[in-house]
Order: C-alpha cells, then sequence, then structure tokens
C-alpha cells in the first residue's frame, strides 16, 4: 500500500510546477524543457530570459509546512543543479538553438537562408546560464504564492 502523504507530497510538487510554469510563461520565459531528466537527476524547468537560459528548480510547500521553499537548497542540491545545468547545455541546446535560430531566421518563402542550415556548433547562450528558484507556498485558502528568485543559487 502506498504511503498517502508521498502522494499528496507528489500532486503538491506538480501543482507547484504547473503554478511555475504559468507564472514564468506570464513574465515573458520561454519554457523550453519540462522535467528534463538524466542519470544524475532532474531539472523541474529549462527557459529563456531574453538571451539568458534559466534553469529553475521549483520548490513547493504547502502553508502549513514548517521549512520556506527557498531553505531547501543546501550546497549540495547547488552543487546537484551546476552539474546539471552544464550537461542540460552540452545535450540539449545545440538542439534548441538550432530550432529557435531557425525559426528566427526563416525568409517569407518559409525556407531558412544558406548560412543558418550550414551553421555548425551552437554558440552560448549569450546571456548565459543561471540558476533560479522558484518558491511555490499553497495556501489553505486562495492562490498560490509565487516568488521568481533569479539566480538564486
Amino acid at each position: 500500500m502506498q504511503n498517502p502523504n508521498k502522494i499528496s507530497t507528489n500532486g503538491l510538487g506538480r501543482y507547484g510546477e504547473e503554478v511555475a510554469a504559468r507564472r514564468l510563461t506570464e513574465g515573458g520565459l520561454c519554457i523550453l524543457e519540462r522535467n528534463w531528466r538524466c542519470a544524475e537527476g532532474e531539472l523541474d524547468i529549462v527557459a529563456l530570459d531574453g538571451d539568458t537560459l534559466a534553469v529553475c528548480e521549483v520548490k513547493t510547500r504547502s502553508e502549513r509546512g514548517f521549512q520556506q521553499p527557498s531553505e531547501a537548497i543546501d550546497r549540495t542540491k547547488a552543487d546537484r543543479l551546476r552539474h546539471l545545468a552544464e550537461r542540460w547545455l552540452a545535450e540539449r541546446w545545440p538542439m534548441h538553438f538550432s530550432r529557435l535560430a531557425l525559426a528566427a531566421e526563416l525568409g517569407d518563402d518559409g525556407e531558412p537562408p544558406d548560412e543558418v542550415t550550414a551553421a555548425g556548433p551552437a554558440p552560448p547562450p549569450p546571456g548565459g546560464v543561471r540558476i533560479d528558484l522558484v518558491a511555490v507556498v499553497n495556501p489553505l485558502r486562495g492562490a498560490a504564492a509565487v516568488e521568481h528568485l533569479r539566480g538564486a543559487v
């Protein structure tokens, strides 16, 4: 039999990620991926904030919780997030960069110019990479409180 607290914790986490993704999108970020996984762990949300790649860790707590979401990232977790961000950049950024560059460069005929199709390796994001925390507190009543802490890690 499953632990009922675990089910509610998973549900709270999924809810928090949905709320966070919606808030980030409303704030002008373009979400590239959600719940990217590899052998070393998971990144909750990877998004573009202008020309900066924002790796967003979502922490959700209920109003009755004893710990604030921002207290959940210790040095070990921060190091893991940095490592995962580097791995994502190496594995996934070239594909996203190509797609974004192609969309930006499509000509009036819907075809990419020759220099885009012949492009070499993807350059890093011009604005660099930062790791953000999106803290979501789910109250007993009303809408969730969301705080986007840019560059928190």
